[in-house]
């Protein structure tokens, strides 16, 4: 893994928490995407080095929803940007890990992304993110 790509925070209104960490970061996000396979709307800030990335659901029985319901607002999942995903993933189930996309999908922000398993992260959702390439697909 190379770097924290960026945190994830369920939030239950976009626009509001937008205004919000507008005024907490000092700047504006950079880019509102839908991924609807997800149930999610995103939105991205960019502070220095580091991403945030806000995650409103669109769909009741989404993830985001469920752990809206469940938890509340707050850090949702800590993503980490990796070269090549497949072989990470590959890497990480043979360390133990339960990955919970074993295909990689297309995820917000140009990424290919795939989840473990909290159980064995201590509680914490982990992303993995990889940037598509233009033209590479995978």
């Amino acid at each position: 893994m190379d770097k924290i790509e960026h945190i994830g925070i369920a939030v239950k209104n976009l626009e509001a928490s937008n205004a919000l960490f507008e005024k907490l970061l000092g700047v504006r996000h950079y880019k509102v995407e839908e991924v609807a396979s997800e149930g999610v709307k995103t939105s991205f800030f960019k502070s220095g080095p580091n991403k945030i990335e806000l995650l409103e659901p669109t769909n009741p029985d989404g993830p985001i929803a469920k752990f809206l319901e469940r938890k509340g607002e707050g850090i949702h999942h800590v993503a980490f940007a990796v070269e090549n995903i497949v072989s990470e993933i590959k890497r990480l189930k043979d360390e133990g890990f339960v990955v919970l996309n074993e295909t990689p999908k297309k995820g917000a922000d140009n990424k290919l992304v795939a989840f473990l398993h909290p159980k064995g992260t201590n509680g914490v959702l982990v992303e993995l993110c990889q940037e598509i390439k233009e033209g590479k697909g995978r």
